[in-house]
Parts: structure tokens; sequence; C-alpha cells
């Protein structure tokens, strides 16, 4: 079961024996390698079985008995081979490439079905050749009929559809082989661009344009590629500009509206008014509000609408004396300069730079003028960037006059292929000579030198084979004399030259004729005419592309000198620049010597200026701190005036002890033994009582008279108890407050002297500070003077030289400045417009001075007239109230508002408590009511008790008068007696329980 094969025992009539299993049939229906048997198992009628295999088939068996076996089927099974054990055991297949029995059909079968295909391919293609043969065939016999019996080439398909379906599997093939290749060909080309890149790009020609019919040629200049360090330093400057541009930008956006706004006061809101209209809200919600009366909402409205009156003067006259504030701040003091003047000007003196000749002791310099090797490096970089920029542009313009004159030899080569077809047809007597058509030469596409196709990589493919075949030396290198020769072959024309298109054009001329010879005959007038007007169209024709093709020969040549011109005058520009860029270099050697010197010194100053920030910040942190310390003295010395007041006031007048209880409170005892118990700090409690006797009795011996005559320790007699604790309360406060008094002073003289220090070394870090920046403004000189001391070439005119003397040119020039034009134009300006300035500023102060006088003028009648306004005022006031009134605080204060919130509460809790005393009234009649009926209802049950009470007492003197009567009539009655009274007797209990509970009821 295990190879996925299943054996089937015939049993006999026996059963299970060790004989009956020797025959057996034996069915291999499952794979042998993967269909190990799963499942075996019957059908319910056990007439199948059902095996399941591991390579997933289900085989059914049927089983028959041996009766319901046919006898044709019956099969003897032969008995097992005897002797396999002595017969040699088959030797394994045990190499892992050799095929499996499966794996060798099927490569049979594949073998067999390529076979077929073969066959049937060759039967196709032999009846494809037959078909081509026999369409051969049929197509030149066509060409042997005459030429009208001739068919066309189209007549010969059967269905233009069997080509377009064709077409179209062909270009689906197409499509499909490109994207199978699309990856494939995608990482060629970027191989390719790779190594053009590496090797290619980085290659610089020189291209030389030449005119066509003169010596001018104009050639590019050979650039050097800008290096990657100075490509990003460029960027990072050009980032850290636009990055102070935009905060600057910035700040000025957030400084413009700090300027529009204008510091308002907040405008109090009296406490009444937001007490009221919190105590409205919380009324105006459905859960705490109560029912009020119209009065009272009226009430109510009527205050609100005073509070809100009284809100708005209030805040009226707030906004207005906020105004008065604001208008007096502005108002700017006698000695007032404006800000922005005076930022302006001092922008000006730090930038507007010195006017004395540079080699002059006294020129100073501006921070923007003062020169680093970094801005040097960085001016050299700019200058660099500039050349390469203006060379790049003139390449430029170089390589679009190549495309030019590219576009033209292209025009001029369909001009002459138009003159050509035209002269076909005219006599060779009457043709004009044909203007050569231009090349272009190797310098002007010096580019394809680097250029190859297939047929030169076979080329060179073959040349290195040869060479390795031959291995001998050879002279220069073959593959590269291959491309030259490649390169610089003149490319195939199509329109080949120009005697070569004449012979084509005779060729067809002569075949014409041939063609026409045998149909010659004579032509009318008509024709004739026909052909004079063809002939006159086709030499006008013939004359106008010929000076057309010379028109764009000029035009180019032109276009060459123009452009030739201004790269001339390029080249003079950019020989001053190479020049400048030298004498930047030799200024960059000059700096990089004085750098280290420099950098101390900036070293030297950011020192300084870190010790000067440092001891500000000291400064200041100590400043602070001793204004805390003068706060808290202050605060000392009040709190002891204060005990000192307090312990007047606990006197009183004409106080008996009032010496006595002075003296003890300005003691020092408790001082004293303060410091004893501060030098002893581990004594005992105890001991410091037994330390305060001595001590006090010191004291007792140091003071006065009185203190003689009244001890310390106890209060004297007459002398209020309280008094005296108090006294002694006092006493250690007092010598309390002294003491943190003498240490805070304490601490404020020893912060006082270290700010001293502080305010010293800070003067001499200042000192140092002004020294350092003097001896590095006298270094920028010094620098200045040794680059200004360096010799500078300057390319100059006859004509560009003013300075002569006697009408001749100086031999010294030492003496002489030179300007460029436009500053020189700039400074004539400058002048004319100082003057101007000067004329408007004087204009302008004459201006503000008389408009100065007259706002004094003004000022000093507003002055009088307030004045006048407020007498008035206080006359009037004087009238009518007979003193001066303060209108403001009548204004505010002229209703009490709380007074009327008061009596607004007071009215509502009225008609609450009114409402409450009527909710009760009426419970009170209800329960009033309940209780009379229960009332009632007592009475009728009591009566109902008493008739009960009537009816028992009867019943019991009936039951007597029957227990002892003496009529024997009743004794044959007895037992019904008996049932009479147990029924009464059980008629009195229930009526008891009825009197009981009708008694909890009413109690």
């Amino acid at each position: 079961m295990q190879d996925g094969s299943l054996r089937a025992y015939p049993l006999g009539e026996n059963g299970v024996s060790v004989g009956a299993l020797k025959d057996y049939w034996y069915l291999n229906v499952h794979d042998n390698d993967n269909g190990q048997i799963r499942g075996i198992c019957c059908s319910h009628d056990d007439g199948c079985l059902i095996t399941c295999g591991g390579d997933g088939n289900i085989f059914t068996f049927d089983l028959w008995s041996e009766e319901e076996l046919p006898k044709e089927l019956k099969v003897t099974i032969p008995p097992p081979r005897r002797g396999l054990e002595k017969e040699k055991a088959t030797e394994d297949i045990k190499d892992p490439d050799a095929f499996t029995i499966e794996e060798n059909k099927q490569k049979k079968e594949h073998e067999r079905k390529m076979k077929e295909a073969e066959e049937k391919k060759n039967k196709k293609r032999e009846e494809l050749s037959a078909l081509r043969q026999d369409f051969a065939f049929l197509l030149q016999k066509n060409k042997e009929l005459p030429k009208h019996m001739q068919l066309r080439r189209e007549e010969f398909e059967m269905d233009r559809r069997i080509f377009e379906e064709l077409d179209r599997q062909t270009l689906q093939r197409i499509q499909l082989v490109q994207k199978q290749l699309a990856w494939e060909h995608e990482k060629q080309f970027i191989g390719l661009q790779k190594l053009q890149t590496q090797f290619r790009d980085s290659l610089e020609f020189t291209l030389t344009v030449h005119a066509i019919q003169s010596n001018h040629q104009i050639s590019t200049y050979r650039l050097l590629t800008v290096s990657e360090e100075y490509a990003h330093d460029k960027k990072h400057e050009d980032d850290s500009k636009w990055a102070v541009l935009k905060e600057k930008w910035t700040g000025l956006k957030e400084a413009e509206p700090a300027e529009e706004e204008i510091p308002r006061e907040t405008i109090p809101v009296h406490r009444g008014s937001v007490a009221f209209e919190n105590e409205t809200e919380r009324l105006k919600t459905p859960e705490v509000r109560k029912p009020t009366t119209r009065y009272i909402e009226s009430r109510r409205q009527k205050i609100r609408r005073l509070v809100e009156k009284y809100d708005a003067l209030k805040a009226k006259i707030m906004k207005r004396r906020a105004e008065w504030n604001e208008l007096y701040k502005s108002k700017p003091r006698d000695k007032y300069e404006n800000s922005r003047d005076s930022e302006e000007i001092k922008e000006a003196r730090e930038n507007i730079g010195c006017y004395r000749l540079k080699t002059a002791t006294n020129y100073t310099l501006t921070e923007d003028e003062h020169i680093s090797t970094e801005k040097k490096m960085m001016q050299l970089a700019i200058l660099e960037d500039l050349i390469y920029m203006t060379k790049v542009d003139m390449n430029k313009e170089i390589v679009s006059l190549r495309d030019f004159k590219v576009s033209t030899i292209d025009e001029i080569k369909s001009l002459v292929k138009e003159v050509k077809s035209i002269q076909a047809s005219l006599d060779a007597s009457e043709h004009l000579p044909i203007p050569l058509i231009p090349q272009l030469h190797p310098d002007e596409v010096p580019e394809k030198i680097v250029e190859y196709n297939s047929d030169v990589l076979l080329k060179f493919k073959e040349e290195q084979e040869a060479k390795a075949e031959l291995k001998e030396p050879l002279e220069g290198c073959p593959s590269s004399r291959a491309f030259r020769h490649v390169f610089l072959q003149t490319p195939p024309v199509e329109e080949g030259d120009p005697m070569a298109q004449a012979g084509d054009a005779s060729a067809v001329v002569t075949g014409e004729q041939e063609a026409f010879e045998m149909e010659k005959a004579e032509p009318t007038e008509m024709e004739l005419e026909i052909l004079k007007r063809e002939k006159i169209k086709n030499l006008y024709l013939q004359e106008t592309l010929i000076k057309k093709i010379n028109t764009l020969v000029i035009n180019f040549d032109a276009e060459l000198r123009l452009l030739r011109h201004k790269k001339l005058k390029m080249d003079v520009q950019m020989k001053s620049a190479d020049l400048r860029c030298i004498t930047c270099c030799e200024e960059l050697l000059i700096l990089k010597k004085l750098e280290i010197h420099e950098d101390l010194l900036e070293e030297q100053i950011c020192a300084l200026i870190n010790k000067q920030e440092d001891i500000h910040s000291k400064l200041k942190r100590c400043l602070a701190q001793l204004e805390d310390r003068k706060c808290e003295i202050v605060m000392l010395e009040e709190r002891e005036k204060a005990l000192y007041a307090s312990f007047e006031a606990s006197l009183g007048e004409n106080n008996e002890f009032a010496d006595f209880l002075t003296n003890i409170l300005k003691k020092e005892v408790e001082f004293v033994e303060k410091e004893v118990g501060r030098e002893a700090g581990e004594q005992n409690e105890n001991e410091k009582k037994d330390d305060e006797k001595p001590n006090l009795k010191t004291d007792e011996e140091n003071c006065g008279s009185e203190s003689i005559v009244f001890g310390d320790s106890a209060c004297p007699e007459g002398c209020s108890e309280d008094l005296f604790l108090n006294t002694i309360q006092l006493q250690q406060q007092r010598i309390g407050i002294e003491r943190a008094l003498e240490e805070e002073k304490k601490v404020a003289a020893g912060l006082k002297k270290e700010y001293n220090a502080l305010a010293i070394k800070a003067k001499e870090i200042q000192t140092s500070l002004d020294t350092a920046n003097r001896e590095l403004e006298a270094f920028q000189w010094e620098k200045l003077h040794k680059l200004n001391e360096l010799d500078v070439v300057v390319p100059l005119r006859l004509h560009q030289v003013q300075c002569l003397v006697d009408g001749e040119m100086p031999r010294d020039f030492s003496q002489t400045l030179v300007f460029t034009n436009q500053s020189l134009q700039y400074l004539k300006k400058r002048i004319v417009d100082l003057r101007h300035e000067k004329i408007m500023q004087r204009e302008s102060h004459k201006k503000a001075k008389e408009q100065h006088k007259q706002l004094l003028q003004e000022k000093k009648e507003m002055e009088m007239e307030i004045q006048g306004l407020e007498e008035r005022c206080n006359d009037l006031m004087m009238e009518k109230f007979g003193r001066l009134v303060d209108f403001e605080a009548v204004q505010v204060h002229s209703v009490n508002i709380p007074m009327e919130q008061m009596k607004v509460k007071i009215m509502e809790k009225e008609y609450e408590h009114f409402m409450e005393l009527k909710e009760w009234e009426e419970r009170i009649v209800v329960l009033q009511h309940q209780l009379t009926k229960l009332t009632r209802e007592n009475t009728s049950k009591l009566h109902q008790l008493n008739r009960f009470c009537h009816e028992k007492h009867q019943l019991e003197t009936e039951l007597e008068s029957l227990a002892t009567g003496q009529g024997r009539e009743f004794e044959g009655t007895l037992s019904v007696d008996l049932k009479e009274t147990a029924r009464l007797e059980s008629r009195l209990m229930q009526m008891t329980c009825e009197v009981a509970v009708l008694r909890e009821e009413i109690s």
C-alpha cells in the first residue's frame, strides 16, 4: 500500500489460513511515488471496494463471489515463482539525473509529437514553395504581356484583409517581444547612459564655424567644468541670502501691526453690576427661577437699565481718560529726537563709507568693507561663475549659428534639386551655373568623433580580430584610424554630386526621348505656344532659385561676421576679467598670510564679549538681590515701628509702669540667651533655663532704679499680668526683628561690595574690548594698505586718458585715478543731486521753524482759553452747589446699585414667604378636613362599640338565667342550648377582636 498497489486474497471455506494467503490478485492502480493509499473501505452492501490515494485519485472495484463470477471471467491465478531468493537482485538506479519510467514515456511521447509536427511543417513548406513558384511564373508571364494587357499588382491580391490581419499579428508579436525585452532594454540603455556620462559628456569640444564665401571663422570658448564644491557653496550662499531676506521680511511684517496697536486700559466694570447680571442669569434658568410679580420684574428691568446706563457712562469716561493718557504719553519731550531719524543717521554713519583716499592714514572702514578670506574667495568664485556663464551664452550662440548653417545647407540642397529638375526641361545652352552646395567642415561637427553605428563597430571588431591573429606591432591604432576614416568621410547625400545629378537627369531625358521617338510628330501652333510659355516660366524660376541660394549664403556670412565682431568685444572683456581674477588671487594670497593674526584678534574679541556678557548677567543678578534685600530691610523696619506702636497703644495713658515695661521691652536678654544657645547648641533645655537666671540677674543689676524696685522675672504688684506677658512677647519679637535686620544689612553690604567689584571688572573688560577693537581696526587698515599696494592692470585707450600735461601723455601715472565712465557720471550726478537736496533741506528747515513758532503761539492761546473755561466752570459750581464738585464721581456714584439690589431681593423673599405661608394654610385646611372626617368615623365606631357592649351584657345575663333555671322542660333540649352557648361565645370573641381593632384605629 506504500507504493499505491492493492492485493486481493481469495478466501475459501476454511477461512483465513497461511495456505490460503499464497494466492492473491495484485492491482497497481495508484501512482508508485506519490500514490500511497490513504483510505480503503467497502460499500454498504459489500458490493464495491473504494480506495483513496495520496495522488488525489479514487478508484472503485466490484466485489464478486465465486457464484456470481462469470465463467468466462474466471482465471486461474498462477502460483508465485519459486527460487526468486536465489536470483541476483536488480541493481538500483542511483543516478539523480536519470529519467523515471514515467518521464521516459513522456519524453518519447514528446519526441513523437515533435516529429509529426516537423513532418507537417515540411509538407506546408513544400506547398508554400510550390505556390510561390507558380506565383512567380504568373508574374513573369504578366510582364511578358503588352503593357495595356498587363495586370496591376493590386489585382493579384485576393483579399486585402488577409494582409491587414497578417500585419496586425506581426505588430502584436513585435509589441510582445518589446514588452518581454523592455527590462533588458532599459538596463542596457541605463548602462549606455552611464558610459556616455563618464567618458563622452565630460569631453569639451571646440567648435569652429566657417563662412561660406570668405575665410572668416568663429570658434567657441574652451570651458572648464565648475567644481562641485563651488556649486554647493554657491547654492548654500543663495539659500542663506534668501533666509536672511525672509527673516527681514517677517520682522517688518511683525513690526507693522505692533506699531498700529494702541495700548488700551481695561475698562473696570462695577462689581454690583456683574453680580446683578449673574443673579438675573440665575433667575432666568427654568430650574432656579421663582415666580415673581410684575412689579418686581419692572424694578429689576429699571435697575438693569440704570446699571447699563452708568456702566456705559463710566466706560465713556474711562475711554476718554485713556485717550488723554495716550495723548500725553505721545507728547514729545523738550529734547525729543525722532527714533527713525536717529536710526537712519546711525545707519548712514555705519554704511555710507569714507570718501577719503584709501591710502590716507585717516581712512576708516565700515563693517561691510572689512575684507576676509571667505569674502575674497566668494568674490573670486562669483567672478569665475560670471565668466563661465558669459562664455556658455556665447558658445550657445555659436552652436545656434552652426545649426543655422546646417538648415541653410539643407535648404540649398532642396533648391538645387528644384533647379536641376527645371534645367532638365531646358536646353543646355540656357542653363545657368548652379552654385556649389556648401559642405560642413570636420571641425564644425567635432561631436561626430565619438559617434558610432553598427558598421563602425563591425569594422572595429574585424580589425581587432585581425590584430589578434597577426600579433604584430602596428603603427598607430587601427581602431582609431578606422573611426577617423568613418567619421571624417562625408555622409552620403541623397542627391549626390552635381555632376552625377546632372548625368542622372540627362539619362532620364534620353530615356524619355527614346520612349517617345516612335510617337514623334510635328507640334501644332497651340502646342508651340504652350511650350514657349513653359520655357519662359522655367527660365524665371531658374533665375529666382539661384538668386535665393546666393541670398541664403550672403545672409549666413553676414550673421557670422556680426557674431564674430561681438565675440571680439567679449574677448576684450574676458581678458579684463582674467586680469581681475589674477588680482583677486594675489589679494587672496595676502589675506591667507594675514588670516592667522586676524583670527587671533577676533578670538580675543569674542572671548572679551563673552566675559562682558557674563559680567553683565552677574551684575543684573546681584542688583536684583540687592533690591530684594533693601525691600526686606524696609519691611523689617516697618515691622519694628508697628511693634513699638502696638506697645504704646497697649500701655495707654498715665500708666505708672510705663518706664518699667519700656525697659523690659528694650532689654537684650533674649538675644544674649540665643547667642549662648547657638554657641552651645547641644545643651538641654534645663541647662538653658539655668543659664537664663544669671543672665536675668545681670540684666536686673544693669537696669535703672525702677528695675531695682520691681523684679524683671515677675509681674509687680498693681500691674496687669496680661500687659506684662504682652510686653515680654513683644520683647522677644523685637529682638528677632533686630537680629534679622542686622543679618539683612550684613548681606546687603556684602552684595554691595560684590556689585562694586563686578562693576570695576566690567570697566576693565570694556577697556580691553575697546583696545582690541582698535587693534583690529588698525589691522584692517594695514591689510587694506597692503592690498592697495598691488598693481592692477587696467586696459585703456588713448581717448580715455584725460590727465594730459601740456597736451602730452604724462610719463608717471602714480598720482592719477582710474574711474569707470559709469562711476564718473554717477559722481557728477551726485554733486548736482546733493546741491538740490541741500536747497530742499534748507527750505524744509525754514518751514519747520515757522510751523514751530505758529504751534507755540497756538499753545499759549489754548492754555489761556482752557484757564478761562476752568475759572468760569468753578464760578458756576460755587453759585449752584456752594462748593467744587467732581462730576465724574457724581455720574458714576449717583445710584446705590447694591441697595437697590437688596431691595429687590427683599421683595422677592417677601413674595416667596407669602406664597409659602399660603401653601401651608391650604395644607392646614386640608388636614383639618381630614381630622374632622376621622373624628366622625371614630365617633361612629365608639357608638358601635357601646352597642356591642350592651348586647354583650344582655347575652351574659341571659346565660346566667339559663344556667340557674329549674325547669325540667329544658333538660331534653340541653344539647341545643349548649350549641347556642358555643355560638354566642364565638360571636362574643369575634366582637371583642373587632373592638380591639377599633381601639387601635382610634388611638
